[in-house]
């Protein structure tokens, strides 16, 4: 006891701290914008973003400006109507440094404010204060220009009136700070398509981006609302029926969803709260699948489509080559936490639900054109399925049956340990034979595919369970695929891509990572996919030998080695023409390797890129490439 009471003496009150203000936010800013990585740096612009949104939502702000600006700061400007500059009674300070300094502080937690908001916790702009090295707000109201200044969170100015204007809203412009955030240079591309996003969200208002470090500026305006991202994500895609475009206001809230249907075999739902993505879904999503089943299946029964006889067409099956956005804005939403990657509101679920049944029953009925045309497209999906379940099973069963056996052609390693094992799947034998030997066998193993894989961007699952080289993949994770996938399963924590540095081993990886993407995509989602990096040239001279993996390092090593002997360069156009020691040390060996870790940035991207690259339309996959062959340095033919 005496020991005990020693090791707890010196814990007492002085040991606990209050953090006030936004140290908290300083302290752990992961807690409030998730990362300090890119993805962090570009969530201050999110946050400040998001509350111009709420101004345009709310009906008093029709243009947001984004502007990237040469000294390293971005400014977020709309034409709401300003941040108030008055007395906060609660607090003694104004309205403005209220809610710039005080975390749950803002204009969405009483009455008058806003109806709806996606800046629901109140601690946006504050937290962007936190983490910046200097803020600058300026507020437009009462015809002048009131500015405030902060420094990492805490004020340097009272506000001023540093002049006169005839337009109101309010503009932010901030600095990272470079103690937070590692990398600080904001990416063009990400923030373009985010505010594309929320333009389609927002019908009727105007979004420009300007970056001035580049010069570049663009400007999205969407009347159409969803109906206009829907087209815009179909646009390489073949349309099966006109875009289905419902949108109703209820007690519970706006509901605002438009889809259509494609001869792709893939499901590409997004679903937003408030304009926020909910990555996660939540019960608007979930009303939004059980109506849509539910429809369909009374529509082809009505129509004589479905027998009697026949089954259910399953939530699956009417969504495949389905596209669809379902948006709703509510007043009181209820995220899982400030990420909002999920929402709980019950209530949205039976409004998503009762509303699109009933609105999309109506369309069916007044366009049996696009009617039958989907619900063939569901019933081919239900056959496939099918035939698919009972592939799937022919190669699940087996490996069960077998003792799970594993693929012949796969060298396991001797660990059971899934956290500390990587599979390399290698492109040709010649390869898979140097990486075997090469390996270390207790955490490494080698599966050689033979040959291109599917392209499953053209194929149903019945068709992808056919071909050899799906089914050793698949038999080797261990974990199945597609709607039956399971993650704890997984018999490798690292599946690592290596292919040759040519034309035919950039095929091969795109042909695994549409595979990994369609039917694995938590394996990309939670960081379990890379990608090999081999070196392109060896070069030696006597005993010194260097390995350089782009050109750029090849001419910066041959100024490492004296002119006056000969130096060899050997060219690697395959991974078969390094040996088995030569793949391990420049490949292989975690001390020395170098690899790539896919990620999944944006999910709409990656979906479009892969319409483009893997898809039957080959004008968009022409025009792709002749706008990015420019960037491409390393190219064997």
């Amino acid at each position: 006891m005496a020991e005990t009471s020693k090791k707890t003496s010196n814990y007492g009150a002085e040991q606990i701290q209050v953090l006030e203000g936004l140290q908290a936010v300083r302290r752990r800013p992961g807690m409030y914008i998730g990362t300090t990585d890119i993805a962090g740096l570009h969530h201050l612009i999110w946050e400040i973003v998001d509350n111009a949104i709420d101004e345009a939502m709310a009906g008093f702000c029709t243009e947001v400006v984004v502007n990237l600006h040469k000294d390293g700061s971005c400014s977020v400007e709309d034409n709401g109507r300003g941040i108030p500059v008055d007395t906060q009674r609660q607090t003694g300070k104004s309205a403005l440094e209220t809610v710039l300094t005080i975390l749950h502080a803002g204009g969405k937690f009483g009455e008058g404010g806003y109806k709806v908001s996606g800046g629901l916790h109140g601690v946006g702009v504050s937290v962007v204060n936190a983490l910046s090295e200097v803020l600058v707000a300026e507020v437009y109201r009462d015809g002048k220009v009131h500015r405030q200044e902060y420094r990492k969170g805490d004020v340097q100015t009272s506000v001023q009136v540093v002049g006169k204007t005839e337009k109101t809203g309010t503009k932010i412009i901030f600095v990272p700070d470079p103690e937070i955030f590692p990398i600080r240079d904001f990416d063009f591309n990400t923030v373009l398509n985010r505010m594309r996003q929320q333009a389609y969200l927002t019908k009727g208002v105007t979004i420009r981006i300007i970056d001035e470090r580049f010069d570049k500026k663009y400007k999205f305006y969407f009347e159409g609302g969803v109906k206009s991202y829907v087209q815009h994500l179909n646009k390489n895609k073949e349309n099966l029926c006109n875009v289905v475009y419902i949108e109703k206001e209820l007690p519970e809230g706006n509901v605002e969803i438009a889809l259509q249907y494609t001869g792709a075999f893939s499901e590409n739902i997004f679903t937003f709260a408030n304009n926020i993505h909910t990555t996660e879904g939540g019960m608007h999503l979930t009303g939004f699948r059980t109506a849509l089943t539910r429809t369909i299946n009374n529509y082809a029964r009505k129509n004589e489509i479905l027998k009697e006889k026949d089954q259910n067409l399953t939530s699956d099956d009417v969504r495949e080559g389905l596209t669809a956005i379902v948006s709703v804005k509510l007043a009181n939403p209820q995220f899982e936490g400030q990420t909002k990657s999920k929402l709980g509101n019950a209530e949205m679920r039976t409004a998503v639900e009762n509303t699109f049944y009933e609105l999309f029953t109506q369309y069916l009925d007044e366009n049996p054109g696009d009617g039958r045309g989907i619900v063939e497209k569901c019933c081919l999906a239900a056959r496939a399925r099918i035939a698919a379940k009972a592939a799937r099973d022919t190669v699940i069963r087996k490996g069960v049956l077998e003792g799970m056996t594993l693929p012949g052609k796969l060298a396991d390693c001797s660990s059971r340990d899934p956290l500390n094992t990587e599979l390399f799947i290698v492109e040709g034998d010649s390869a898979g034979g140097s990486a075997k030997q090469g390996r270390n066998r207790e955490f490494q193993a080698i599966l050689p595919l033979r040959g291109k894989i599917l392209n499953v961007e053209h194929s149903r699952i019945d068709k992808i369970f056919a071909n050899n080289e799906i089914k050793a993949i698949v038999i080797a994770l261990g974990a199945s695929i597609g709607e039956t996938f399971d993650v704890a399963k997984l018999r490798y924590n690292r599946i690592v891509i290596m292919t040759d540095a040519d034309v035919d081993g950039a095929h091969i990886r795109t042909l695994l990572l549409t595979l990994f993407y369609r039917y694995f995509k938590p394996l990309i989602e939670q960081g379990h996919i890379y990608i090999a990096q081999p070196p392109l040239y060896k070069m030696a001279q006597n005993k010194k030998v260097i390995y350089c993996y782009s050109d750029d390092e090849k001419e910066k090593a041959l100024e490492e080695f004296s002119k006056d002997t000969k130096i060899n360069i050997q060219r690697y156009k395959g991974l078969g023409e390094m040996n088995p020691d030569q793949l391990w040390e420049t490949t292989m060996n975690p001390e020395t390797r170098t690899m790539l870790r896919v990620r999944i940035e944006d999910a709409e991207k990656a979906e479009a890129i892969f319409d483009t690259l893997m898809g039957e339309e080959v004008l968009p996959r022409k025009k792709f490439i002749q706008t990015h062959a420019k960037n491409v340095k390393n190219l064997d033919i």
